[in-house]
């Protein structure tokens, strides 16, 4: 009688245990084109940046400064700033579209001349409350070829 209580217990500890894991992975599914168009709007704060160039990576220190960017149905915005000071404080902002997963962004106010009025093209995807933005920046004029990889979570 001990032994098939043991047993039943293993039993509802692996039941227990695998239904949390399908719960974990369905949260971890890609999202569709329609939820990314549907859900894209808000407003996200970055908590992991990468830069990829021909041969380094830098990911980007957090811990110091808040970034937010806020999209409404056709243009975005994105605000850097130092935390509690006045220093390092720059932002920009444009227009978007948004054709499935594909997002690009027109950069029509940003204080870089370069880089002002140029389209950069990202792929995005949404998985729960996070944004993940990653693609090619490529701007001759300013010097800049690289990839990059970017995780907002939206602020509620």
């Amino acid at each position: 009688m001990k032994r098939m209580h043991n047993i039943m217990m293993i039993l509802l500890v692996m039941m227990t245990l695998a239904s949390c894991g399908k719960k974990e992975k369905a949260e971890e599914t890609i999202s569709t084109p329609i939820e990314v168009e549907k859900g894209i709007m808000g407003t996200w704060k970055l908590i992991y940046g990468e830069i990829r160039t021909e041969d380094s990576l830098e990911v980007k220190d957090l811990s110091n400064t808040e970034f937010v960017k806020i999209l409404n149905e056709d243009h975005f915005a994105f605000f850097n700033q130092v935390k509690d000071t006045a220093d390092g404080f720059y932002g920009g902002g444009g227009s978007y579209s948004l054709d499935g997963d594909t997002y690009k962004e027109r950069l029509d106010y940003v204080g870089v001349k370069e880089i002002r009025g140029h389209e950069f093209t990202f792929n995005v995807e949404i998985k729960g409350d996070t944004l993940i933005q990653s693609g090619i920046e490529d701007v001759p004029e300013a010097g800049i070829k690289r990839h990059i990889v970017e995780k907002y979570i939206r602020i509620k």
